[in-house]
């Protein structure tokens, strides 16, 4: 009689091991699908608002501004034409180059401008067709000036992005000095 208790509690044992694994099998596979239906949320939202690359942009000037005391800038405008969503989030980097594409010595500060308050860094989701912009500025004194540089262009590089587009910027920029607000919706200038 004892073994076959030994015999049912093994069968039962064996009954409840195969019944778990059942269950544990089971509630794996629920666990699974859940944890792919996150995953694929999870891609399509990072697939829906990538970050802005160079390629998918095209940079323009919009409004100039000039002022007194030698200050100069303009509205720089960033255009998504990549064909989906993509966002931009913080400062555009500035160089200067000569009519030979060569770099001028150049420093960049950012923040505010003489023409705008510098907006807080936002992320922007910028849908295909949409644009951000940022004010950039500058001094200049009489041409050939000590210290002066004399730009034909300036390369612009966006937010988390290593390639960069180039625009005709015919300036004289006082010891190669820029200053930039952080890219925004829409920036109020003054001047």
């Amino acid at each position: 009689m004892a073994e076959q208790h030994r015999n049912s509690t093994t069968r039962s044992a064996g009954a409840r091991t195969r019944t778990a694994r059942r269950i544990g099998g089971a509630g794996l596979a629920v666990v699974a699908v859940a944890g792919l239906g996150l995953a694929g949320a999870g891609a399509a939202q990072a697939a829906s608002a990538s970050t802005c690359a160079a390629s998918g942009l095209t940079a323009s000037f919009g409004q100039q501004l000039a002022g007194g005391m030698n200050h100069q800038g303009v509205v720089l405008k960033l255009k998504n034409t990549s064909g989906h969503t993509c966002e931009l989030r913080g400062y555009p980097g500035l160089g200067l180059q000569d009519a030979g594409h060569h770099a001028l010595a150049s420093s960049v500060h950012w923040g505010s401008t003489w023409y705008a308050k510098g907006p807080a860094k936002q992320t922007l989701s910028l849908k295909d067709g949409q644009s951000a912009e940022a004010v950039i500025a500058w001094t200049h004194a009489n041409t050939g000036t000590s210290g002066a540089r004399h730009a034909a262009y300036l390369v612009v590089t966006p937010p988390a992005s290593t390639a960069h587009k180039t625009l005709k910027f015919p300036q004289w920029v006082d010891n190669g000095n820029l200053a930039v607000t952080a890219l925004a919706s829409h920036i109020s200038v003054t001047g």
